[in-house]
């Protein structure tokens, strides 16, 4: 009879002090739950809204989302702390806390932080894009894919090259598809013996001749130096990039055999060896 009346008495004073912080906390859960419900449909809102800015403005759709992500992340984290602190939970240690968890990833991905900056500054200002053909970082070729931490190139020869953003944004990127024409700049050197008006009239006549060489910017033949062995002869035609390089190839195989069949030579460096005999030996 005892124990049913110490575990009643046991019941009943816990039963009060649960219906008492019950009815002190209820209004605080549920003004929580309010503000939870409303913060986190305004967020799926906001979303959809700033995507749509971004779908509007033409954005590259790797940054759009990746911002998007962010700002979402960080709308998330501050509704949690407005609910916590809406409890009656102390957020200044809760702070405190993200601060320095975000300051220690912070100092150990610094690598990976700047590759992100580079990542996001190539995709904002876009020095080149998805199919341009690039040299960078001591490498070339043909951009497959711009990724937030680093670019992907495919070489002439079809090997994969990942290129860190960070250091890709801070250095030197010549793109060779950014226009739509190229200059070929050739350099051919005939002999101080040919005749040099001869050479240009035929290395003109090549380049006008060539169905893929531009008559605007017209092509032009100068005397660009005159060298040890050589009189170096610069020959610049135009053409539109997907001609340019069978254009380059073509012009060069054509002078070489027009200055063949009107005997301008082409000098190469040549050596002469000469074999002196030793003195025989007297007997």
């Amino acid at each position: 009879m005892d124990l049913i009346t110490v575990n009643t008495e046991f019941v009943t004073k816990y039963w009060d002090y649960f219906t008492t912080v019950l009815m002190e906390y209820s209004p605080r859960l549920i003004s929580a739950t309010i503000i939870f419900v409303i913060g986190w449909t305004s967020i799926r809102l906001i979303k959809k809204i700033i995507i749509k800015i971004m779908t509007k403005r033409e954005m590259e759709p790797t940054l759009s989302k990746f911002l998007a992500d962010i700002l979402i992340w960080t709308l998330k984290l501050l509704l949690f702390v407005t609910v916590i602190s809406r409890l009656g939970v102390e957020n200044s240690s809760f702070v405190a806390i993200i601060g320095a968890a975000g300051l220690a990833i912070g100092l150990s991905l610094q690598g990976s932080l700047s590759n992100f900056a580079g990542g996001v500054l190539i995709i904002m200002f876009k020095p080149f894009k998805v199919g341009d053909f690039i040299e960078a970082q001591g490498v070339s070729g043909t951009v497959k894919q711009i990724q937030i931490f680093v670019t992907q190139l495919a070489t002439v020869d079809n090997q994969i090259i990942f290129i860190p953003n960070g250091a890709l944004s801070n250095g030197n990127i010549t793109n060779y598809t950014f226009a739509t024409t190229r200059r070929a700049n050739l350099i051919i050197g005939i002999s101080y013996g040919s005749n040099i008006k001869k050479a240009k009239e035929i290395a003109m006549a090549v380049m006008e001749n060539h169905p893929s060489v531009l008559k605007e910017p017209a092509p032009v033949v100068l005397v660009d130096s005159l060298a040890d062995s050589s009189i170096n002869l610069a020959i610049r035609p135009w053409a539109n990039l997907e001609d340019f390089f069978t254009m380059r190839s073509d012009i060069l195989e054509q002078i070489k055999l027009q200055f063949d069949e009107n005997a301008i030579e082409i000098p190469f460096p040549q050596r002469d060896v000469h074999i002196k005999e030793a003195n025989p030996k007297k007997s």
